[in-house]
């Protein structure tokens, strides 16, 4: 059922094409600045550091902290992101030089999602989406939609993270391709139909949905 869903959704909204992003370090960073805050938001952020050249992971670590805060405000949590993107940045230029190299790195996955959890600010989420989308490493990535909208198929009925998970990457294909696209079109679908106060009369899966009862 877990992958049938995954179709249903694909031919509803297509592909989305998500992480978008220029470099493997733009992501890194995006994970960051998405925390609590909305998409919208981090692009402004990301637009801000754009246009001081600054997506590159010295020139963050060389940057006042003070200047990194007035860059990354619209993301919001001003304060605790910049100290966030200075860890994880620190992070891969002490380990790997580069995101680029890390993602070169033969490592196992589980290796390095025991390392990326280890850094400050880093938690499951945002490992899995370094790991995802910037590391290209098949770990499905689990999010408040994800729990959301399985809860309320009555296909899941649990919120721990790691459960959630293993039943996913148990259930489709380990598929690079797949985990992207699974993950981003549960997001599309939460934040379009299967809200907070969901619109269930516009749900196309509302024929194989337990909370419309």
């Amino acid at each position: 059922m877990i992958y049938k869903i995954y179709k249903l959704l694909l031919n509803h909204y297509g592909y989305q094409n998500w992480w978008p992003a220029e470099s493997r370090y733009e992501v890194v960073v995006g994970v960051i600045l998405t925390q609590n805050t909305s998409w919208k938001n981090v692009e402004k952020a990301i637009k801000n550091l754009k246009a001081k050249n600054l997506l590159d992971e010295e020139k963050i670590l060389n940057i006042s902290m003070n200047e990194l805060k007035e860059l990354i405000k619209p993301a919001g949590f001003y304060n605790i992101k910049s100290e966030r993107l200075k860890e994880i940045t620190s992070f891969i230029v002490n380990n790997y030089g580069s995101t680029e190299n890390m993602y070169l790195s033969k490592e196992p996955m589980k290796v390095l999602r025991e390392k990326l959890l280890n850094v400050k600010g880093i938690g499951k989420e945002s490992a899995d989406s370094i790991l995802l989308y910037a590391l290209d490493r098949p770990s499905f990535v689990v999010d408040t939609y994800t729990k959301r909208l399985f809860n309320r198929l009555g296909i899941l009925n649990s919120e721990d993270y790691e459960y959630i998970k293993r039943i996913f990457e148990e259930n489709i294909p380990k598929d690079l391709k797949v985990y992207k696209e699974y993950h981003a079109l549960i997001v599309e679908h939460c934040k379009t139909v299967c809200k907070k106060k969901p619109k269930c009369n516009k749900c196309f899966l509302k024929d194989i949905c337990l909370f419309r009862f």
